[in-house]
């Protein structure tokens, strides 16, 4: 069992068997990129689970192949006792680079738990398969946002919270210089990067119909994400250095 103490944060989670499992402590609106669970859905858990570097890689592409990640993530759900109404994130970062972040103005707060990876940057627009002649990397290298609040968002609202999760993440990325795997322009993202937004069922919290960053809930997201990211980066860096 992984033991990750975060402060700072009040909603309830655990790290076991390699996995982040939040529970939301019911039943709440979700927007994600997730491959299990993804896109708009309502769920009570969201997990964030640790896997193998370069799957497919290795001389046996059989042994290393993953199957659907769906169903994959389906099991180690069921395993952790999430059966039901669970959104899933896979990453090969360590869960002891877990970060986490909280910020709030009035009855509003805003949390967000991230897993930061940089080795499989690359620049939104770039060509898939143009990495200047280099293999994909066989190293942690995906950026997981899981970005939650109290609020009560609207559709339109929660489509807003992933652009200003994403601007505040390519905005830290620019700022401490993080470039492309090709070599040839500043990284936006990696390759694999997923967002998950979650927020309060309609009527059972602060009703917000936009979430952009002139708004109080756009800017604690961003807020929230860089600190995230930025720790995340060092976190990583620190990863690194341990493998020389």
């Amino acid at each position: 069992m992984t033991q990750v103490r975060l402060s700072g944060v009040e909603t309830c989670y655990r790290v076991t068997k390699q996995t982040l499992l939040i529970d939301l402590g019911g039943r709440r609106r979700v927007l994600s990129s997730a491959p299990q669970g993804g896109g708009l859905t309502t769920a009570r858990h969201i997990l964030n689970h640790q896997v193998e570097s370069n799957p497919v890689a290795g001389p046996s592409h059989r042994a290393h192949r993953w199957e659907d990640p769906a169903r994959y993530l389906r099991r180690v759900a069921a395993v952790l006792g999430a059966r039901r109404g669970t959104v899933g994130l896979m990453t090969a970062v360590p869960m002891t680079q877990l970060v986490s972040a909280r910020a709030s103005s009035g009855a509003v707060w805003v949390e967000c738990f991230a897993t930061v990876g940089v080795t499989n940057a690359v620049r939104a627009g770039e060509w898939p398969g143009e990495r200047g002649g280099r293999r994909w990397p066989a190293k942690p290298g995906t950026i997981n946002l899981i970005v939650l609040t109290n609020a009560s968002l609207s559709s339109a609202a929660m489509v807003g919270a992933v652009q200003v999760a994403t601007e505040s993440k390519t905005g830290v990325l620019r700022d401490h210089s993080v470039l492309s795997s090709s070599g040839r322009s500043a990284a936006t993202g990696t390759g694999t990067d997923a967002v998950v937004v979650v927020c309060r069922l309609r009527g059972k919290g602060p009703r917000h119909v936009y979430s952009g960053t002139h708004t109080v809930v756009g800017a604690l997201i961003g807020r929230v994400v860089a600190r995230c990211v930025s720790r995340g980066l060092a976190k990583e860096k620190q990863w690194r250095e341990r493998q020389l």
